[in-house]
């Protein structure tokens, strides 16, 4: 059995590395503050293609790094 991807704690992970507070990243990265509050506390656990797309840019990662 494969065990969850939990894109939600990669991209908290990734964010608190780069010392940006959500309020910083949500502008940083287009994303609405309240969107990736839910998606980091795992409310939204599959986020659209678009929105990953948008989150990695600001992160300067691929999508891949997110969903490992």
């Amino acid at each position: 059995m494969a065990t969850e991807i939990n894109i939600g704690e990669n991209v908290k992970k990734y964010r608190t590395k780069q010392g940006l507070s959500q309020e910083d990243f949500a502008k940083k990265s287009g994303v609405k503050y309240t969107t990736l509050t839910k998606i980091e506390s795992n409310v939204i656990k599959k986020p659209s293609v678009i929105i990953m797309a948008k989150i990695a840019k600001a992160l300067n990662v691929n999508i891949e790094d997110l969903i490992k």
